[in-house]
């Protein structure tokens, strides 16, 4: 599966256990991760980012943890 590189880097912060024990993300954090300040407008389009890799099934074990964020 070949992904365009926003989701890459999606995919590889979340499998990489994110550099903090290998505890959940929720977006807010995910967005600092990956370079983003932490404010609504970026955190939402982390989130609609993360949203179709965890509909398609491929972030099916952090799927919970994001509708938390």
């Amino acid at each position: 599966m070949v992904l365009a590189p926003d989701y890459q880097r999606i995919m590889d912060l979340l499998a990489d256990g994110n550099g903090m024990r290998g505890e959940a993300m929720d977006c807010r954090q995910l967005a600092a991760a990956l370079g983003l300040e932490p404010v609504p407008a970026k955190v939402e389009g982390v989130r609609s980012k993360a949203k179709r890799p965890a509909v398609q099934g491929w972030l099916a074990g952090w799927l919970a943890g994001w509708l938390a964020g």
